[in-house]
């Protein structure tokens, strides 16, 4: 008899920890799907632009960066791998040739936030020249360093649970640095640095082509070069959130989290609300 309950206990243990397991490869397959679901909109927006002779959504991009349609003679569009970039358009005139390099965010929800940037801390340590204080007080945050007192979370602290010298130091280096940062997460740099921020608000019952301006229930697109952008998104102040997190004019700057518990989760990300480009004003 005892041979039969630790077998059938065995056996509820097993099963439970299978569960467990199949639970985690869920949501690992989850993000995968979401992550290709982004994938297969950008490749939606370079087709369009490849069709622009006939494409009214693509042709009406093309007017918004500028182009007046009867001068364009060919427009080739591709995407670009692991570049602030997501679609890069070459667009051949009477006049010569240019190239649109466009970040892109598809949203569902006008409340959402998405993610413009994440990366190790180390590398932004690097690219931003980060002082030693700095970097010690984000090591705390991101929870490469353990608590050196309590903390609403035994991994990490927030920064509101830093000392003053540290929170200080922090906000201080933000501040000083805003118009580098911002430029950096919004466009990035290099050859293929974006030039032109794209938004499109695409309910997730909406299945339609996307234009501007037309019945609430229809997705809403929106251009702003990087620099409008830029300045939109940069605007307000730099200080700490309610949540224990840093708020830079527009963008969010948090850990990661989530991941399970990997190391992943440790790495530090800026985010932002795409919906609001739509208030931004169109200088370019």
């Amino acid at each position: 008899m005892k041979q039969h309950v630790v077998l059938f206990l065995c056996l509820l243990l097993s099963n439970g920890a299978v569960t467990a397991q199949e639970a985690d490869a869920a949501k690992v397959a989850q993000g995968s799907k979401t992550a290709k679901g982004g994938f297969q909109n950008e490749d939606e927006i370079r087709d369009k632009f490849n069709n622009w002779k006939t494409n009214a959504d693509a042709r009406a991009w093309l007017e918004a960066m500028n182009h007046q349609i009867a001068e364009i003679n060919s427009v080739s569009a591709s995407k670009p791998h692991g570049e602030k970039a997501d679609v890069e358009v070459t667009v051949k005139t009477k006049s010569g040739e240019r190239v649109e390099r466009i970040s892109i965010k598809l949203v569902s929800s006008a409340n959402g936030f998405n993610q413009i940037d994440k990366r190790w801390l180390k590398t932004y340590t690097q690219m931003w020249k980060m002082p030693p204080d700095v970097v010690e007080a984000l090591k705390l945050f991101v929870g490469e360093t353990p608590p050196r007192e309590s903390s609403r979370d035994k991994r990490r602290m927030y920064l509101d649970e830093l000392d003053d010298n540290a929170q200080q130091a922090v906000l201080d280096f933000f501040k000083k640095n805003k118009d580098e940062i911002v430029s950096d997460l919004l466009a990035g740099d290099g050859i293929h640095a974006a030039g032109w921020m794209m938004v499109i608000h695409r309910p997730k019952s909406v299945t339609r082509s996307v234009s501007e301006g037309e019945a609430t229930d229809k997705p809403k697109w929106v251009i702003r070069s990087s620099a409008d952008a830029i300045k939109f998104y940069s605007e307000g102040p730099v200080e700490l959130t309610k949540a224990g997190n840093l708020k830079i004019g527009r963008i969010t700057l948090q850990r990661k989290g989530g991941d399970n518990g990997r190391e992943t989760a440790k790495m530090l990300q800026f985010k932002i609300n795409p919906v609001q480009l739509f208030d931004a004003k169109k200088t370019l």
